[in-house]
Parts: C-alpha cells; structure tokens; sequence
C-alpha cells in the first residue's frame, strides 16, 4: 500500500509539471529567468562582435586571411551549437530530482561557458582559439536550452508574448553589454575575463529563486528512442516545420549581415579614418541598434498577447529586418548604417518577442518541450553555420558587400512571407 501511495505521488507530481501552465508567474521569476539570458547572451556576443575578430586578426597563418580563420571559428562553434542545444534539451526534458529539470543545466552551462570564456582569454593558437570557442558554444547552448524550455514549463500561453518580450531585452542588452566589456576592458584578455564574470553573475538570482517544477521520476530510456526523438515529422507537425523555417530564413539573413561587420565598417565606410577603431563603430550600431530593441521588444509581446494574434507580427518585423540590411546594400555610408541599425532593432525587437511565443504554441508534447525547443534553436544555431560558408565567397570572389547584404535582405523576406504558411496559430 506505501509503495501505490508513493507511485500516485509520484505520478501526480510529473503531471503537475508536465500540465500547460494556467497561473501567471511573477515579475520577480520573469526578471531573474531574462538576467540568466542576457548573461549567456554576453558569453556569447563579446567575442562574436569583438574579441574573436580581433584574436582572428593576430592568429591567422600566412596563407589564410582573417575572414577566412573568423568564419571558420565561428561555423565551427556553430556546429556545436547546432547540436549542443536541442541533445542538452532533451536531457533536461529527463532530469529528475529536487532541483528540478532546468536548473541544474542552467548551473552547469553558465559555469562551462565561463571556464570556456577563460580559455579564449590566453588563446595564442588557432587550436586554442577553436578549442575555446566551441567549449563556450556547448556549455551556454546547455544553459540556454534549460532558459528556454522553462518559458512553456511555466507560463500560460496568454503570456508568453509579454514574457518572451522581457527575454528578448535582456538578450539584446546582453548582446550590447557583451560589445562594451568586450570593447572597454582594456584588451582581449581583459574582455575575455570580464564576460565570464558577467555570465555566471547573472544566472545566480534565478539558481536561488527559480522554483523550478521537479519530475519525481526519471523517464524511461533507451538510445534507439532518446536519438529518433530528434527527428520531427513535419508532415505530422506541418505548424512546427513552417514556423521553423521562417525564424531559419531570417535568422540566416541576419547572421550573412552581421558575420563581417566590423570588416564593413573598416574596409567599406573606412570609419574613423586610418586613425579610428571600427570596434567603436561596432558598439555604436549596437547600442543604436538595442535603444530600438529596448523600445518595441516588450511592446510588441503585450500588444500580441492582448491581440492573441502572432503571424502579423512576425511577418511585418522580418519585412523590417530584410530592409535594414537591404539598406547596407545601396546606402554605404555612416548614415545609412545608423539608418539600418533603427531599422533592425524595431523590427528584431517585434520578432524575437512574439517568433518565440509562437514556437512555444506549435510545440507537439509537453514532456519533449526542452528538446523540441532545441530542434526549434538549431534555426538559430544553423545559421551561424552556414553564414560563413555564403559570405565568405561572395564578399570575397562574387561582387563584395553589395551581394552579400542583398542576399541577406532576400532570405530574411522569404522567411517572413513563409510565416502565412502556419495555420494553428493566428
């Protein structure tokens, strides 16, 4: 009798935290889940913006340009991340234990990434600097697959658009944070440093107040099962494979954007003269770029939430962000840039916001939700793989920075066209 007793317990407190949320989670749970998000956020955005591009520039042999050695690190580091996010959902998915299923991913992935970040700060290598980079990329996907996954655990999906606002702000200022400690620390290693504090900082109020839901028991397992669980049938969830594409084709155009920036900016708009530091330009655009975000990226959550609509949004915030980097196409000039950067910052503030409350209303099971949403990531992390392969080709063989920001432009309208295709969600 005490073990039946013991087993409906058990059963009645893995249905508790496998049910869809119906009661509203607090500002404090809402404040302290976005600080552990922009931290990763700065984990990864100081050396994407700044310290890899600079270390690139000192490293790279003779015989391969800095483009070259850049775009090879950070596919690199894709591909881990490309992987990384959805296997470390799904064992958060299968976590039991009194610290709950996310919780204790969100630990060990802040402290990974740091110990990664701490790595690239002595990097004199490219074996150094590769091996760093994708230490970094698997532990913060291991923490970021936990961040996300606990947005459906926890909140009803009336609220996901207001709380998906708040992370897509804490993501830009951790984008915009990352770029100033990477830029005002006072050298590679410095910036290195200052963003591996900053990461493990941040995820502390939410290890301490998080009240993560538990699983009183570990599902069963087996490796045939754990690994055909990666594969969703998009015949079977059409909703999920359109609403994958579409957040895979803007984020595409947005990574063939961004990859080369800091080149942009010296080599084309040659900023600040043979004096300048294109870095400061980098920041600015940033920070430009994150006022923007700051603006709209909470805004659009709640209007989407009080509308109950999403696909709206997500299409008229990726028309937006094709036409910011149209723009550097044909304006090549510090105005147009700036111009860009208003641009992109409204119309990423709307989508990263209201894209994610979608994703989370085409989930198919709430058992597999961390590991759905890293299939769901990898149209995050694929991107980053592929951008170095389209960009550094065209800017390098086929017509140079006019091409690459026009075909950026094209695949970021493409994918918000595609956004009409999902017919579950309004």
């Amino acid at each position: 009798m005490a073990s039946a007793t013991e087993d409906g317990a058990a059963a009645a407190r893995d249905a508790g935290a496998l049910a869809e949320p119906t009661e509203r989670v607090g500002r404090g749970w809402t404040a302290a889940l976005s600080l552990a998000n922009g931290g990763i956020w700065v984990g990864w955005f100081g050396p994407i913006q700044i310290l890899l591009a600079l270390q690139a520039a000192e490293l790279h042999p003779a015989g391969m340009s800095k483009e070259t050695l850049l775009a090879w690190v950070t596919g690199v580091g894709a591909a881990v991340s490309l992987v990384a996010n959805p296997f470390f959902g799904a064992l958060s998915d299968r976590t039991a234990g009194r610290f709950g299923r996310r919780t204790p991913w969100i630990a060990a992935g802040t402290v990974g990434g740091a110990a990664g970040l701490v790595l690239l700060s002595g990097a004199d290598s490219v074996a150094a600097l590769l091996g760093g980079w994708c230490l970094v990329q698997l532990a913060l996907n291991a923490a970021f697959a936990a961040v996300t996954a606990a947005v459906p655990d926890r909140v009803p999906y009336g609220r996901r658009g207001w709380v998906g606002g708040w992370l897509g702000l804490a993501q830009m200022l951790g984008v915009v944070a990352g770029t100033g400690l990477a830029t005002a620390a006072g050298g590679i290693t410095a910036g290195y440093l200052a963003c591996a504090a900053f990461t493990v900082l941040a995820a502390v109020p939410y290890l301490l107040l998080g009240r993560d839901l538990p699983l009183a028991r570990r599902p069963p397992f087996t490796w045939r099962g754990f690994a055909r669980g990666f594969w969703i049938r998009p015949r079977a969830y059409p909703d999920l494979g359109w609403a994958w594409l579409t957040r895979f084709l803007i984020n595409l155009g947005n990574a063939v954007a961004l990859l080369y920036l800091l080149y942009y900016l010296r080599d084309v708009l040659h900023y600040g003269g043979e004096d300048g530091k294109p870095e400061d330009g980098v920041l600015t655009l940033t920070a430009v770029n994150a006022v923007m975000v700051l603006v709209t990226v909470v805004v659009g959550g709640i209007w989407s939430d009080r509308t109950g609509r999403r696909k709206p949004f997500v299409l008229w915030s990726g028309v937006l962000i094709a036409a910011a980097t149209g723009l550097l196409a044909f304006w090549q000039t510090w105005a147009g840039a700036v111009t860009a950067a208003v641009l992109l910052g409204i119309g990423f503030g709307v989508f990263t916001a209201v894209d994610f409350a979608l994703m989370t209303q085409v989930l198919p099971a709430a058992a597999d939700r961390g590991k759905d949403l890293g299939v769901i990531n990898i149209a995050n992390a694929l991107p980053q793989v592929l951008a170095p392969a389209i960009a550094a080709p065209i800017v390098t063989h086929l017509g140079g920075y006019s091409v690459l920001y026009t075909v950026a432009a094209l695949l970021g309208l493409a994918g918000a066209v595609l956004v009409h295709r999902i017919h579950g969600v309004d």
